[in-house]
C-alpha cells in the first residue's frame, strides 16, 4: 500500500473514531415512550475502500488506444467517503456525501466492457482530489397498509412507515441508488468488483464519469408491488465529467418491483426500462463517413438528437438461511454509441452467495457469478474498422465473440464494519476480442464503513 492511500486510511479511521464519539443517540417518542433503534434525527458515517489488482500477461498480439494491455500489471485506487445525513421534517432526510478518490485502475479503466474494478472512476490520478459526489432530499408520503420498520443504512436514517409509501428523491445522486439493486451483486465496495455484475452491463444509465447526475425519482409502494421512475440528466457529451445545462439531454428511467415467495423466502423479480435522449451518433453512420473520408469511424463526427432504449431483468431469491442466487438480463437497441456506461448491447449474468454462518463465520461470505455480453453487428463493424467505445477498441476486431466472465471473491470478517476480500476474475475475449486473452485479474479489497 502506498504512502498516499495510508495517509488516506488514517485520515478515515480518524473520521470513523470521530463519527462514534458524535453519535446521535436514540432519540425518544414525543409520548415519552423510547424511540426504537435507528429513530434517529441525523448520522455520520464514514468509509474507506482500498482495492490493489493484478493480472499477468496474456495472449496480445495485438491493442490498441483503448485496450488491457497485454503486459503484466498492478493497480491500486483507494476512496474515502465521509457522509452526513439529518431529518430537517416528518418524512424527510437530506443527505451529503464528499469523497476523496485517487489512483488508477487497470489500464486507466479500459480494455473490457465488463471492467474489473467497480471502484475505478474513469477519472483516475496520481494525487487524492475531492467531489461532492451527492446531495439530495429523499421525501417518504405515508400511505397507509399498516407500519413497517426501515433499518438504517450508509445514506438512511431508518425509523417507522407505511407498508404502502410514495418516496421521492431530488437532488445529485446515482440512479443505482434508486434502481436495479440486487442483494447478491450491486455493492463494489462488499461484494462483486465487475462492471457487468455490480449492475445490468446494457443500462446506459445517466452519469457523469463518476456514476452520479441530477435529476428526481420517486418510488410507489404498493402491498407486493413497487413502481419506480426517475427523470435524470446527462453529460454534455458521451463518457463525460460534465453534466448537460438545463437538462436539454436526459434519460427516463422506469422500474417495476414484484416482491414473491419462493422456497419459503421473499424473493423480487424487477422489470426495468430506459430511453435516453441526447446527441448520439449510429454506428452505421460513422462507418459509411469513414467510407467516404478514408478515415477512421468516429461517431462523435455523426451526433444527431436521438433517442435509445433499453430493457432489464432483474431477479434476486434466498434459498436458505444462509444462500441465494440471482439472474440479471438486459437489452439495448445496438444502434448507437454507449452514451455513460460501458460497451455492452446485450448481457446475461447469474450467480450465488454463501454467507459464513454455515461454518462459524456469520460475517463472512464467499460468490460467485459468471456474466456473459455481447454487442450488435453494427457495433462489432464498428470496433473491426478501428473505432472506440467509451472502454473497448483495439484498433481492430478481425474475430468477434461474446466476452465471458467468471469472478469468485471471499470476504472475510476481519473486526466489525471492517472486510478484506480476496477476488478474482477470468476475462475470456476481452472487449470482444478473441485473438486476445485470456486475462486473469486478481485482487484484494479492504473495506472499512462505520
Amino acid at each position: 500500500m502506498s504512502k498516499r492511500v495510508a495517509r488516506s486510511w488514517i485520515i478515515a479511521l480518524v473520521l470513523m473514531a470521530a463519527r462514534g464519539a458524535l453519535a446521535d443517540p436514540t432519540p425518544a417518542d414525543p409520548d415519552g415512550d423510547a424511540a426504537k433503534p435507528g429513530d434517529r434525527n441525523w448520522a455520520i458515517h464514514v468509509q474507506a475502500t482500498d482495492v490493489l489488482q493484478y493480472h499477468p500477461s496474456f495472449n496480445s498480439p495485438y491493442q490498441g488506444t483503448n485496450s488491457l494491455k497485454g503486459t503484466q500489471e498492478t493497480a491500486n485506487t483507494v476512496d474515502a467517503s465521509i457522509i452526513a445525513g439529518f431529518r430537517p421534517w416528518k418524512g424527510a432526510q437530506i443527505w451529503f456525501d464528499e469523497d476523496v478518490n485517487q489512483g488508477f485502475a487497470p489500464s486507466n479503466t479500459l480494455g473490457a466492457a465488463g471492467f474489473v474494478n467497480g471502484e475505478g472512476a474513469k477519472v483516475g490520478h496520481h494525487s487524492p482530489y475531492y467531489r461532492p459526489q451527492r446531495y439530495f432530499l429523499r421525501q417518504t408520503f405515508d400511505l397507509g397498509g399498516g407500519e413497517q420498520a426501515v433499518d438504517a443504512d450508509l445514506m438512511e436514517l431508518g425509523g417507522r412507515t407505511t407498508k404502502d409509501r410514495l418516496v421521492v428523491t431530488v437532488g445529485k445522486f446515482s440512479l443505482t441508488d434508486v434502481m436495479d439493486d440486487n442483494q447478491y451483486a450491486h455493492d463494489p465496495k462488499n461484494d462483486f468488483l465487475n462492471w457487468a455484475l455490480i449492475d445490468t452491463g446494457s443500462w446506459d444509465y445517466a452519469a457523469d464519469a463518476w456514476g452520479f447526475s441530477e435529476g428526481a425519482a420517486a418510488e410507489l409502494y404498493e402491498g407486493a408491488w413497487t413502481f419506480r421512475g426517475a427523470f435524470m440528466d446527462l453529460s454534455d457529451i458521451p463518457n463525460s465529467p460534465v453534466l448537460t445545462h438545463g437538462f436539454k439531454q436526459f434519460q427516463l428511467d422506469q422500474e417495476i418491483e414484484r416482491r414473491q415467495s419462493w422456497f419459503g423466502r421473499e424473493g423480487k423479480i424487477k422489470l426495468l426500462g430506459f430511453a435516453t435522449r441526447g446527441e448520439m451518433g449510429r454506428f452505421d453512420d460513422a462507418i459509411a463517413l469513414a467510407e467516404q473520408t478514408g478515415g477512421v469511424p468516429d461517431t462523435a463526427l455523426v451526433r444527431h438528437y436521438r433517442t435509445r432504449l433499453g430493457a432489464s431483468l432483474n431477479i434476486e431469491q434466498p434459498v436458505s438461511d444462509d444462500g441465494g442466487l440471482f439472474l440479471r438480463a438486459g437489452w439495448d437497441q445496438g444502434q448507437y454509441e454507449t452514451y455513460e456506461y460501458t460497451d455492452i448491447d446485450r448481457t446475461v449474468a447469474a450467480g450465488g452467495q454463501i454467507n459464513g454462518a454455515r461454518w462459524g463465520r456469520k460475517d463472512d461470505a464467499v460468490s460467485v457469478a459468471l456474466v456473459v455480453d455481447g454487442i450488435s453487428k453494427a457495433h462489432e463493424a464498428y470496433l473491426a474498422a478501428g473505432g472506440l467505445g467509451v472502454l473497448v477498441g483495439d484498433g481492430r476486431l478481425p474475430h468477434p465473440g461474446a466476452e465471458t466472465i467468471v469472478e469468485a471473491y471471499y470476504s472475510l470478517a476481519v473486526i466489525k464494519g471492517v472486510h478484506l476480500t480476496l477476488d478474482s476474475q477470468t476475462l475470456v475475449n476481452p472487449a470482444y476480442n478473441t485473438d486476445r486473452g485470456p486475462a486473469e485479474v486478481i485482487g484484494l479489497r479492504l473495506h472499512g464503513q462505520y
